[in-house]
C-alpha cells in the first residue's frame, strides 16, 4: 500500500486545487503497487487517473496561465492562440504517426517518469516553404492544449556581442517553467553551421548557448519545435540534439486533393476533373494550392455561381505555377549575381 507520506501530499494538493500534482502522485503509488507485483491495482489506478483527466477535458495537462509575455521576454515570444489540431493539417501517414507518437509521450509524460524517462521535446521540421510547417506546430499545442510561442528571430538576433545569446537565456529560461510549445521558425538563422564561409564568432557562440540550453533537463516538459527551409544549413551537432527530424515534402496526388477539398467550402465541385487539378497542382506547396483554391472559390461567389469547374481551379493553379518560377527564376539571377 502507499505509505502515509504519499497519502498526504495527496490531500495537500487536493485542498490547493493542484489536480496535476493530484494526479502525479497517483501515479507514483501505481508505479510502487506494480514494483510490489499489484499489477491489477496498479492498472486500476492508472485508469482511474485517465478518466479523471478526460472529464476534465477542457483543461490543459498543467496549469497554464495563457497570458502575453511580458518585461525582457516582450518582443521575443509572440502568443499565438492555437485553433488548429493535426485534422487541420493535410499529412502523409508517415508523418502524422511520427507526430501522434510525439503526442502520445507527452499526454503520458507522467507515465514515463515513473520508470525514470522523459517524453520526446526536441522536434525540427524540415521541408520546402509552404508545406505545413508552421500549421502543424500550432497543432501541436492544440492538441495538447498549450500556448503557442513563436520567437521572434528579429528581436532575437543583434550585432552586439553577447546579446543574442543572452536573449536566447531567457526564452529557454521560460521554457523550464513555463509548459508551452515554442516555435524558432527559419531555425537556420540560429542553427547555421559554425564551419559556414559567411559565420561570424558571434554566431559561433550563438549555436554554441544553443547546444548547451537544449541539452538541459526540463521538468514541465516543454515541446521546443525548430523549423527550417535549408536543412543542408544545420550544424549536424544541432540536428543530433534533436528527439525527432520530421521531413515535409511537397503533397503528394492524394494531398493535392485533400487541400483542395479543405478549401473549395461553400462551393459544390460536381465534376471536378480530379486528374487535370492534379496536374495543375504539381509541384506546389501545400499553402499555395490553398490559395489558389480559394481564389477560384472568391471568384465564383463574386459571380454569384454555387459550384465550381474545373477550369476554376487550374486558372488559379496556374497563375501560381508561373508566380513560383518567376521567383525561382529571381532568385537564380541573384545567385549568379552574387
Amino acid at each position: 500500500m502507499s505509505n502515509t507520506q504519499q497519502i498526504l501530499a495527496m490531500l495537500r494538493s487536493r485542498a490547493d486545487g493542484d489536480d496535476d500534482q493530484f494526479y502525479s502522485i497517483a501515479l507514483q503509488v501505481a508505479a510502487a503497487e506494480a514494483r510490489q507485483g499489484h499489477r491489477r491495482t496498479a492498472e486500476e489506478i492508472r485508469e482511474a487517473v485517465d478518466e479523471a483527466r478526460s472529464a476534465r477535458g477542457t483543461r490543459a495537462s498543467v496549469a497554464v496561465p495563457f497570458a502575453a509575455p511580458r518585461g525582457d521576454l516582450e518582443g521575443l515570444l509572440d502568443l499565438r492562440e492555437a485553433k488548429a489540431t493535426l485534422a487541420d493539417v493535410i499529412l502523409s501517414d508517415h508523418l502524422a504517426g511520427r507526430l501522434n507518437a510525439v503526442l502520445l509521450q507527452q499526454r503520458k509524460r507522467d507515465w514515463l517518469r515513473e520508470y525514470g524517462k522523459t517524453p520526446n521535446r526536441r522536434v525540427l521540421f524540415v521541408g520546402p516553404p509552404g508545406a505545413g510547417k508552421t500549421l502543424t506546430a500550432e497543432a501541436l499545442a492544440g492538441e495538447l492544449r498549450l500556448p503557442f510561442y513563436i520567437i521572434r528571430l528579429d528581436s532575437l538576433i543583434t550585432r552586439f556581442m553577447g546579446e543574442t545569446a543572452a536573449k536566447l537565456r531567457l526564452i529557454f529560461n521560460e521554457t523550464l517553467k513555463r509548459r508551452g510549445v515554442y516555435f524558432f521558425d527559419e531555425f537556420d538563422a540560429v542553427g547555421g553551421k559554425r564551419t559556414a564561409s559567411n559565420d561570424v564568432a558571434e554566431m559561433r557562440r550563438v549555436l554554441n548557448s544553443f547546444l548547451l540550453f537544449l541539452e538541459e533537463s526540463c521538468q514541465v516538459d516543454s515541446l521546443i519545435v525548430g523549423a527550417t527551409n535549408h536543412s543542408e544549413l544545420l550544424d549536424k551537432a544541432l540536428v543530433r540534439r534533436f528527439d525527432e527530424v520530421l521531413e515535409f515534402a511537397l503533397p503528394s496526388a492524394d494531398e493535392i486533393r485533400a487541400v483542395v477539398k479543405s478549401h473549395i467550402r461553400p462551393m459544390r465541385y460536381p465534376n471536378i476533373k480530379w486528374d487535370v487539378v492534379v496536374s495543375a497542382a504539381d509541384g506546389l506547396s501545400q499553402a499555395e494550392i490553398a490559395r489558389a483554391t480559394e481564389e477560384a472559390v472568391k471568384v465564383a461567389i463574386l459571380e454569384e455561381r454555387n459550384a465550381l469547374k474545373t477550369a476554376d481551379l487550374t486558372r488559379r493553379l496556374r497563375e501560381r505555377q508561373t508566380m513560383a518560377d518567376a521567383f525561382g527564376a529571381r532568385r537564380m539571377t541573384d545567385a549568379d549575381d552574387a
